[in-house]
């Protein structure tokens, strides 16, 4: 029988939560399914475990690692359901959690994709992420974090799905080339939200589909390269070079910003930002070619792309300090006036 969704999971190195993970999929009720899992060239002998212990599973074993966005992609290609679902490895899921986001996607055909209310794992009553807030200058932030679990209890429309739970309908997956494998990590699923807005399909959270997850704000050598140059990655391919331009002095405030978070907390890791400004140099003419492939399935204005977008930053989720307590309340007001600006100047 054909299943209605395909699970795809990506592994690397973490043996243990992927079978964890698996453990509680097998537990979902209501929905038939398929799993697949992608290893991505892991040295923990996690593809030899899994190959030996879950024989109700796709194992595809990747040669190299092929980053988030690859390993999604290759699992999709052997997919055969009629909706696709993304699950990190260090999640567990809620037995109903997937019935929830396919009833979501079968009772509204404007929205594409549907993301659940995901909770720390070992703190299930704060919330990891309710969605993302997109920030105007690309920035994201985790929708919700830290908040009570029994907050955030209305579906809605959100800026952006979260990586770690979400589900897409296959056909749009598939008209928008999947994720963008050039992103690697980071980024990948806030990219995918805003491609699939732009070709009018909508994201939303559903509230009674519940994903544990096992986070924890790091900060690791390439992150900052890797989200700066996903970030400008991200909006060279999607917006009009007219909307770029009216949002130059907010993208400068966000670039001092970044560079300030850097200095206070990544100093050893400096010259990564500047590589991610060398890599949209070298690669300006992969940029521009993948640029083209955008534009050429957009189907509303840049006008209501940027309606979708946050003006708040929540420095907190990254470092909870006075500074960053203090750069909230400065900077809330100034990015709110930006926006408004903004809007009204793009009308495009």
């Amino acid at each position: 029988m054909q299943p209605r969704a395909s699970i795809i999971i990506v592994s690397y190195n973490r043996k243990q939560d992927v079978l964890r993970c698996l453990q509680s999929v097998n537990k979902t009720r209501d929905v038939t399914f398929e799993v697949i899992v992608v290893d991505n060239a892991s040295s923990d002998c996690t593809a030899d475990t899994l190959a030996t212990e879950c024989h109700d599973i796709t194992l595809i074993c990747s040669s190299t690692n092929l980053g988030f966005a690859g390993g999604c992609n290759l699992g999709a290609r052997h997919a055969r359901g009629e909706y696709l679902v993304f699950l990190n490895q260090d999640t567990t899921v809620d037995p109903g959690w997937l019935g929830a986001l396919l009833r979501a996607l079968d009772s509204d055909t404007d929205v594409g994709l549907v993301t659940s209310k995901i909770l720390m794992l070992h703190q299930p009553e704060r919330i990891n992420a309710c969605g993302n807030s997109v920030h105007i200058t690309g920035l994201t932030l985790c929708r919700g974090l830290g908040a009570p679990s029994t907050s955030f209890t209305e579906e809605e429309e959100v800026d952006s799905v979260s990586g770690a739970a979400f589900a897409i309908r296959r056909n749009l997956f598939d008209t928008l080339r999947g994720f963008d494998e050039t992103t690697f990590l980071y980024m990948e699923d806030i990219d995918l939200s805003l491609r699939a807005r732009l070709a009018g399909a909508a994201s939303s959270y559903v509230p009674d589909s519940v994903v544990f997850h096992d986070y924890s704000f790091k900060v690791f050598p390439l992150k900052v390269y890797y989200q700066e140059r996903n970030r400008y990655l991200m909006l060279l391919k999607s917006l009009r070079w007219l909307t770029i331009l009216a949002l130059v002095p907010a993208l400068i405030a966000a670039e001092a910003i970044a560079w300030g978070f850097v200095i206070l907390y990544d100093r050893s890791n400096a010259a990564n930002k500047i590589r991610a400004y060398d890599w949209v140099l070298e690669n300006w003419w992969l940029i521009m070619d993948a640029r083209r492939e955008v534009q050429s399935k957009r189907a509303i204005r840049d006008h209501e792309l940027l309606r979708h977008t946050s003006f708040r930053l929540e420095l907190d989720q990254a470092r909870q300090t006075a500074v960053a307590k203090i750069g909230q309340r400065l900077l809330d007001p100034f990015f709110w006036v930006l926006r408004r600006i903004t809007l009204l100047i793009v009308r495009w």
